[in-house]
């Protein structure tokens, strides 16, 4: 594909390391950093703007500026408050599709915002098109594997996982002893392991799945050190998540966390739920 790679950019890392590898294999890239929660240190070392969530039309237009023809989504975005955006024209015009969509769930909303740019003639693709190395293999991923009732915990939190994700809620969920003991809200992840208390020996276990009306192309369930830290913190045995449908953000620091604290993480497969 010519033309610089569009990359709007929320927070974390997966913006800078799908940045990095685009210029590595000889790609020019444009970050459209959203305010409030992409870095200007990105912008500044790539190259770019920054526009807000409400500027759709700001965004398509310094896109098409910058020579993209293809764009991705990458970093974590948290569900605005309708009221307090800035809206352009273009977003203006898009805000009763938000405001259906936003009572949906999180996903119905970005498939609303990734429609409008698809509509301005850019090809959306996924992070995982561009660091294929980043999503998660099969089997353990460090020195630990499941035990027997790390398994029966997988199950159990892989269930509710499925549900709030159909329900458009959220893609993990927590499980100790086969009983669910927290799901994941719109506050996300981490927020989620915080309210999680350790409970002597380790044991319970952190699932991660896609939704089952997932847009594979925006916010694929994502772990990093940080994740394995917390699952750590809060007492838990291990992490698991899809293989091949979740991203693991720096697999090394992955190991290292979870081997250091001694706690396993996952690639599963679905058949292995039945």
């Amino acid at each position: 594909m010519s033309g610089a790679l569009g990359i709007i950019a929320g927070s974390g890392d997966l913006p800078v390391r799908v940045a990095r590898h685009a210029r590595a294999d000889g790609r020019d890239v444009f970050i459209l950093a959203l305010t409030g929660f992409g870095s200007p240190d990105l912008v500044k070392e790539f190259g770019g703007a920054e526009a807000a969530m409400g500027e759709i039309g700001k965004g398509i237009r310094l896109l098409k500026n910058a020579g993209c023809e293809e764009i991705l989504f990458a970093g974590a975005i948290k569900r605005p408050d309708f009221s307090a955006l800035k809206f352009d024209l273009s977003g203006a015009a898009l805000l009763p599709k938000l405001l259906a969509a936003a009572g949906k769930g999180d996903d119905a909303l970005l498939r609303v915002v990734l429609g409008a740019f698809e509509e301005a003639g850019f090809r959306v693709i996924g992070a995982d098109d561009v660091l294929t190395s980043l999503l998660a293999p099969e089997g353990a991923v460090g020195a630990r594997a499941p035990s027997q009732q790390d398994w029966n915990d997988i199950r159990a939190a892989a269930k509710a996982a499925r549900e709030i994700g159909a329900a458009d809620v959220g893609q993990g969920a927590i499980a100790r002893n086969g009983q669910v003991i927290e799901t994941e809200t719109q506050d996300g992840t981490d927020a989620m392991l915080r309210r999680v208390r350790p409970a002597g020996t380790p044991s319970g276990v952190l699932v991660k799945l896609r939704k089952p009306q997932q847009e594979k192309r925006i916010d694929l369930p994502t772990i990093g050190g940080a994740t394995v830290r917390g699952a750590a913190d809060a007492g838990l045995a291990g992490i698991a998540v899809e293989f091949g449908g979740a991203l693991i953000i720096d697999r090394n620091e992955v190991v290292r966390v979870a081997d250091e604290t001694g706690i396993f993480v996952y690639g599963l497969k679905v058949s292995e739920l039945d």
